[in-house]
């Protein structure tokens, strides 16, 4: 049987948060790590937070990869990264030293910030985000809105056109991202009330 969402279960926490956010809309999604379910499903995502390296080994044990690119890159269904799981669609990662699924020409790079007493890492709370292209995603969801935040890195994009927001910690940083089917968000929206909530309608109704 068909499933419109399923939520990939590669081992990581978190993810009981989007759960809960996707069953508040009404949405029909499963959880699951099986090749078959993400074979049948007509949009995926990749959430849960953790360490980048730990995260692409639980996703090569359970025999995901593969999987997941005949998804997002041959089938071309519409996958949405949030924070860990766009990382993980980037070349590769300071954090473990490894390589990602490579989906992204980008890199995951830790903060670096020169006001320690201001700018703490990990980065944690409410931020302001700029919308920087037209996007479905971002559908109904005012200017300038904020979005609840919890990472220690962030994508270093080699290709700027794939940049759908940004935000400010010391340093601008890159927020979201949109290449053709693949989104990816650092923020949380399971996570960040009304405006998340939104965002995350907009991908299902995608």
């Amino acid at each position: 049987m068909a499933c419109n969402v399923v939520i990939v279960d590669y081992g990581t926490g978190n993810l009981s948060s989007v759960e809960r956010s996707l069953a508040r809309l009404g949405a029909e999604f499963l959880v699951s790590s099986r090749a078959a379910d993400i074979d049948r499903c007509e949009k995926l995502i990749l959430a849960g937070v953790g360490h980048f390296g730990r995260a692409m080994e639980g996703l090569r044990k359970n025999g995901l990869i593969e999987p997941l690119e005949k998804a997002v890159l041959i089938d071309r269904k519409p996958v949405l990264g949030i924070c860990l799981g766009m990382e993980l669609m980037a070349r590769s990662s300071e954090e473990g030293n490894v390589e990602g699924l490579g989906w992204l020409d980008a890199n995951v790079v830790k903060f670096s910030v020169l006001d320690k007493v201001r700018y703490k890492v990990p980065h944690i709370g409410w931020n302001r985000v700029g919308v920087k292209k037209a996007s479905r995603l971002m559908d109904n969801i005012p200017a300038s809105a904020e979005f609840y935040f919890l990472h220690s890195y962030h994508l270093e994009l080699g290709d700027r056109s794939i940049l759908l927001n940004d935000s400010r910690h010391e340093e601008v940083f890159t927020a979201a991202v949109e290449k053709e089917n693949i989104y990816g968000v650092q923020y949380h929206p399971e996570k960040s009330h009304r405006v998340g909530l939104q965002l995350l309608k907009n991908f299902v109704d995608l």
